[in-house]
């Protein structure tokens, strides 16, 4: 299911993609996981991330906690897609199912908007493993919910 329960609001920034992929670009916590940003569109993002070794847990698969940071990610980038060009995003909480062990060559995030609201915003990702010449198999579905903030310069840090 790749479209929202009821139509999405336009972005309410004329310069959403601009501002989109300089806030991806400046969050040094994507750039140390080696994450990259995919496909955006109003109300929908894709986070690609190549998997390594530094990603691993003790029994080989990508620790879970990679999975819950490039679906959060990949949720919030569209929750923000659809935000005012004075407003940030915070993730308020975010839930995570781990469907089944992540391996392979990388992994894919798909965060797309299921109800945008004035202040508060529910989300969905959907991670896939890649692996080569197979189909990509889905490992994690996350729902969360976004606050608008307005950015100022204590957000900017």
């Amino acid at each position: 299911m790749d479209q929202p329960s009821r139509p999405l609001p336009e972005p309410r920034d004329p310069d959403w993609e601009e501002r989109l992929r300089h806030g991806f670009g400046a969050q040094r916590f994507m750039t140390l996981l080696g994450a990259e940003l995919g496909s955006v569109a109003p109300g929908r993002v894709e986070i690609l991330l190549p998997i390594h070794d530094d990603l691993g847990q003790q029994h080989g698969f990508v620790h879970a906690g990679a999975l819950w940071s490039i679906a959060d990610s990949a949720a919030g980038f569209a929750a923000q897609s659809l935000m005012g060009p004075e407003e940030g995003v915070l993730t308020v909480e975010l839930k995570i199912n781990l469907l089944s062990p992540a391996h392979g060559t990388g992994l894919r995030a798909i965060g797309r908007i299921e109800r945008a609201g004035r202040r508060l915003t529910v989300g969905r990702s959907d991670v896939y493993a890649l692996e080569v010449d197979q189909p990509q198999r889905h490992v994690a579905t996350a729902l969360g919910t976004f606050l608008a903030v307005l950015e100022d310069d204590t957000m900017r840090r």
